[in-house]
């Protein structure tokens, strides 16, 4: 297999297991904001009865707040490398799987009144598809490719570093008055780029 076919190859992955993760955990989030349950209270004759439907969110205050840090995560996945890229892939697992368990309990759990399992049974799917993801990242996301080196700050050369200001900062325009600066920004030219 040629280095064009593993990056082709690396490519692809890194696309399916992002694509997990950001649907499994897209669709848990928003399934843990629908009605899980309704119960109703009988008030006296003239009153109709209340209504109170509670969501996922309001069973599990926690699931959507995870759900979410999932969905963050997933995009992550696209701006880490090697070894970091790997670990993220392992915590975005876990916590995916975590927000499953929401869902599960949202199954199981016997809460008073009419209760809907289809969104914690949505919320299970969504933890699931994000958690293998997640651990497909940890297992195999050390040798994907990363982002591109335009996306990357640009080394300083040695005489850039010399003249740098305190702590790195870049020194002040040498030989140039503000106004002149002020002036090549509005003619649309950059005044640091000599």
């Amino acid at each position: 297999m040629s280095a064009g076919e593993r990056s082709a190859g690396g490519r692809r992955e890194l696309t399916y297991a992002v694509l997990l993760c950001l649907a499994g955990a897209g669709l848990a989030l928003w399934a843990a904001t629908r009605n899980w349950s309704v119960e109703l209270t009988l008030r006296p004759a003239p009153l109709p009865p209340v209504r109170e439907a509670r969501s996922g969110a309001g069973l599990l205050p926690w699931l959507p707040a995870l759900a979410l840090v999932t969905l963050a995560g997933g995009g992550a996945v696209l701006a880490t490398r090697g070894g970091l890229r790997r670990a993220l892939g392992v915590l975005l697992g876990v916590l995916a799987l975590a927000v499953a368990a929401g869902g599960a309990y949202g199954l199981v759990a016997d809460v008073d009144g009419s209760v809907s399992r289809q969104w914690p049974a949505l919320c299970l799917l969504g933890g699931l598809l994000a958690a293998a993801g997640g651990f497909w990242t940890g297992l195999r996301g050390g040798g994907w490719p990363a982002m591109g080196a335009r996306y990357e700050r640009p080394a300083r050369t040695a005489p850039e570093a010399a003249s740098a200001g305190p702590e790195g900062s870049p020194a002040p325009l040498a030989g140039r008055r503000t106004t002149e600066a002020w002036n090549a920004l509005d003619r649309g030219e950059d005044p640091t780029a000599d």
